[in-house]
């Protein structure tokens, strides 16, 4: 149901019968929607097994969930930005930036291949990671909502100055020195299963959750389908997309460190080029770049068809070159099958 059609509603008495007809077949469609990738997996796990036996074995299946916990998190982050309506590049470079900047407070001076500052013991390492997050999501959200400048000019210009000083902190190299806490995050397994995928599938459950039984989460779709509307409604649309910002960011930051400590160092170029394979999987997955649309669940199915593709692909001997390619032709196909299901114009 959009935004509109939630406030005015109860006004509108003589064409209830109408209104809730097209209610239904917008929820219709849009469980349609979230559910469009499921038969795409399933195909790609049949192509998948016929390629190779190896396959469907639980190594590679864990293998698969566990490559995809780092981007399903800014996956996650940005299907929730996009939902209310708005957009943050600068993702890309959280997830490099907030880790490099956590270990350069907190490793010794000397002593290691990689200078840092040794001003905060070690145990800090992941709130400190996390602060930065939160710092760089007001910051967007200051730049955004308080002083009114344009939201893709903000996040691209953060997104770059982000970068340069990830690269300026780390020296241009590998930072390989990682606190104790990085590596257990990202190396760890309970009961049997990586740490990072039980971490995912709660979040992305909690993020399920808030949209669909919070007030607050479910305001996220009325700013994004009618901001005015929404504020009309006495929703708090700025304070909401603020703490969406930070909160996007965030998890960012944590995707850093999960990905820092799985492969147990911090490149001076981490994150770089993820945003493209991010905003492909939430689009493949139902977001809508126009807002107000989409849901935690086809965001997540769209994580699941990219990784699936790339494990295919690598055992069907196909030259890692062709990933990109076949990323962009994933999300054209997407819309144009979004485009004639739902029987809507994409943007």
């Amino acid at each position: 149901m959009s935004a509109t059609t939630d406030l005015t509603e109860p006004a509108v008495i003589t064409t209830e019968p109408t209104t809730a007809d097209a209610t239904r077949r917008r929820l219709v469609l849009g469980r349609f929607r979230d559910l469009s990738l499921v038969p795409a997996i399933l195909v790609l796990g049949l192509i998948g097994f016929i390629v190779s036996p190896a396959f469907l074995t639980g190594d590679n299946l864990i293998g698969v969930a566990q490559q995809s916990t780092e981007l399903s998190l800014l996956v996650l982050a940005t299907a929730l930005i996009l939902i209310c309506g708005r957009m943050d590049l600068s993702l890309e470079s959280t997830i490099g930036v907030a880790p490099v900047i956590a270990v350069w407070l907190v490793l010794p001076t000397s002593g290691a291949r990689f200078t840092g500052l040794g001003l905060l013991p070690e145990w800090t390492a992941v709130p400190l990671c996390l602060l930065v997050g939160v710092v760089i999501g007001a910051a967007n959200g200051f730049l955004i909502l308080k002083l009114r400048l344009n939201g893709f000019i903000v996040t691209l210009g953060m997104l770059t100055m982000l970068r340069g000083l990830q690269v300026a902190l780390s020296e241009g190299q590998s930072i390989v020195e990682l606190p104790s806490s990085f590596t257990y995050l990202g190396k760890s397994s309970w009961l049997g299963v990586p740490a990072a995928i039980w971490i995912c599938v709660v979040l992305f459950a909690l993020g399920a959750g808030a949209l669909a039984w919070l007030r607050h989460g479910r305001a996220l779709y009325a700013i994004g389908g009618n901001p005015e509307a929404a504020r009309t409604a006495g929703i708090r649309v700025d304070r909401i997309v603020w703490i969406v910002l930070i909160l996007g960011s965030v998890l960012a930051a944590f995707a850093g460190i999960l990905y820092s400590g799985h492969y147990g160092s911090i490149s001076a170029t981490q994150g770089s080029g993820w945003i493209f394979q991010v905003f492909a999987a939430t689009v493949i997955g139902g977001v809508s770049l126009n807002g107000g649309k989409g849901s935690i669940f086809g965001a997540l199915t769209g994580v699941l068809t990219l990784q699936l593709v790339v494990n295919v692909m690598t055992l069907a001997g196909v030259p890692p070159l062709w990933n990109q390619f076949l990323n962009g032709a994933i999300i054209i196909v997407a819309l144009i099958i979004s485009r004639f299901a739902s029987g809507e114009k994409q943007e």
